[in-house]
């Protein structure tokens, strides 16, 4: 495993890092309960030091389960988690994967973060984020002014945004890094979904802010685990995607296929190695389901880099829209 430091702060975190959101929900399939542990423990195992949950996984069980497998590790993990979503208000039924509530008030996001604290069994949090924060919530001083508070007070070290629910929020990033210059901001790219994580990676440069990104593999398409769209069970996360949007997915990844390097570097490595080109991203989030993946996955910052060939045709697929509307062209021999 390699590391990289997040700007502005002494936290060194792991290239490859875990996101709970997998062990936490049945959104991303079902894990048993003892897969849940044997990923965490041998994610750690692997150097990954990176954990990233937030306090509506599992309303409350992503903080509880990463407590119970690797609190008695504490010194050796980095945590992040997240706020802003009312779950606690039970008088507000929630349908499907319909989101709470939000809340950004001194009261709440107070009381939100002893709740985190108290489920993680800790006394710290090492990086609290904004879930999904809207450009209105990231305009208001008390939010700020508490989680100053919280970071006088010693229950967090160091906050940032953590973007979503899907791609965009480009103004709601910009904010959070030039207005409220965040400690780190968490978004989504990929080879296949960019934008507009390209125009935050300039921002990032100026004003020193180290990016973490979820989803390098674009719900699995880039995996190389699928030539058709697959079919997922109902209440997966993954079915939302719609089967035209997964077909062109496809068809885009089948592209990319000459990142492959046979016995040195998979299609999904590659497209992890993909995100960790940029210098300003700190941690790629893949989506961890069982300890194949985990293997495969940790072991990515070993793998060769892309090279400036690989990296300038990818350019140009992107620049033409992976030459969906045509035939691709003949590329020579990289």
């Amino acid at each position: 495993m390699k590391y990289r430091q997040l700007p502005r702060t002494d936290l060194n975190l792991s290239e490859v890092g875990f996101g709970l959101w997998t062990v936490a929900t049945d959104w991303w399939g079902k894990i048993s309960d003892a897969d849940k542990a044997a990923l965490l423990e041998n994610a750690l195992e692997k150097g990954i030091n990176f954990f990233d949950t937030a306090d509506t996984y599992g309303e409350g069980f992503g903080e509880e389960v990463l407590a119970k497998v690797l609190g008695h590790r504490r010194k050796e993990i980095i945590i992040s988690t997240k706020f802003g979503y009312d779950f606690y208000d039970k008088s507000i039924p929630r349908v499907g994967h319909q989101p709470r509530p939000q809340k950004f008030d001194r009261e709440f996001v107070t009381f939100a973060c002893e709740q985190s604290l108290r489920r993680l069994q800790t006394d710290y949090i090492d990086l609290y984020q904004i879930h999904n924060p809207k450009l209105s919530h990231l305009e208001m001083d008390e939010l700020f002014e508490t989680l100053e508070q919280l970071q006088s007070d010693g229950k967090i070290r160091y906050f940032g945004s953590a973007l979503g629910p899907d791609i965009g929020w480009f103004e709601e990033g910009e904010a959070s890094m030039r207005e409220r210059h965040v400690d780190s901001l968490q978004i989504i790219y990929s080879i296949i979904e960019q934008d507009p994580a390209r125009d935050f990676f300039p921002i990032s440069k100026e004003e020193n802010v180290g990016l973490v990104t979820r989803v390098p593999h674009a719900s699995e398409v880039l995996t190389g685990r699928y030539i058709e769209p697959p079919t997922f069970e109902e209440g997966d996360h993954r079915a939302s995607r719609k089967a035209e949007w997964m077909k062109e997915a496809l068809r885009k990844a089948e592209q990319v296929k000459f990142l492959v390097q046979d016995d040195a570097r998979t299609m999904s490595q590659s497209a992890i190695k993909f995100c960790l080109a940029q210098p300003s991203i700190v941690s790629v989030l893949p989506n961890l389901t069982n300890l194949e993946e985990l293997e495969e996955y940790a072991n990515t910052p070993e793998t060769p880099d892309l090279t400036e060939a690989e990296q300038t045709r990818l350019d140009e697929l992107w620049q033409n829209d992976f030459y969906l509307e045509e035939r691709e062209p003949q590329f020579r021999e990289i």
